[in-house]
């Protein structure tokens, strides 16, 4: 459900060096400083970066997708509220979701053959093009150094257990399309987020989800 306009939503500051270890961890503790309170994409990008030498190593999107699906943090964006632009986000509270099954880790050798099987590149396919970005890569849409991980071919809310060793039942992704595809599913009810879907289409597709949409309604 999208939350009307109603202006005047306090800003996001940034309280000193976050110290924590991880990226995640460096995040998390920020929106919880700032909980109702608009967070912009620079301030996540300044959060993330390691506080001893400002090294930027990881893709931002995929911790904040994390602090979500994985963590249970309920985070807004201007996909749930209206009075909030691109690349701004919101807490509003600091209570969790209760999370779903634990997730299965890859072992290290089905890791390496998804990677060789992959080219050592981001494997997420759409429309017939590959992504193909490779770990190090700067992503030249969402920001920040690649960093390929392992993905569930098949969403953890449809299907939590998976075999760890087969590398059939896994791809390798990079961040931005880590969180593409968690967008792409609802994980607590296992079913696809079709808005999602059709937002993050390119534009051809919308015209032609508009169309029939057009001929469905008759308007």
């Amino acid at each position: 459900m999208v939350i009307k306009k109603k202006g005047g939503l306090p800003k996001a500051k940034i309280k000193g060096r976050y110290k924590q270890r991880s990226v995640k961890g460096r995040i998390e503790a920020f929106f919880l400083d700032n909980i109702g309170k608009v967070v912009s994409r620079e301030q996540l990008v300044k959060v993330a970066r390691d506080p001893e030498t400002g090294d930027y190593r990881e893709n931002w999107h995929q911790r904040l997708s994390e602090l979500r699906t994985d963590e249970g943090y309920t985070i807004l964006s201007w996909r749930n509220r209206g009075d909030l632009d691109v690349s701004e986000y919101l807490m509003p509270h600091a209570r969790k979701r209760r999370r779903a099954v634990r997730r299965v880790k890859i072992s290290s050798e089905a890791w390496a053959k998804v990677l060789e099987r992959a080219g050592y590149s981001c494997e997420w396919e759409e429309e017939g093009i590959v992504c193909g970005l490779k770990e190090g890569d700067v992503d030249p849409i969402g920001g920040g150094t690649v960093r390929l991980t392992p993905d569930h071919k098949a969403p953890h809310s449809t299907r939590a257990r998976i075999n760890a060793e087969n590398p059939n039942e896994w791809q390798a992704l990079c961040g931005r399309h880590q969180v593409m595809k968690k967008n792409y599913w609802d994980h607590l009810t296992g079913k696809l987020n079709v808005y999602a879907i059709v937002q993050a289409a390119p534009e051809e597709v919308k015209r032609k989800v508009y169309e029939f949409l057009r001929g469905y309604f008759g308007e």
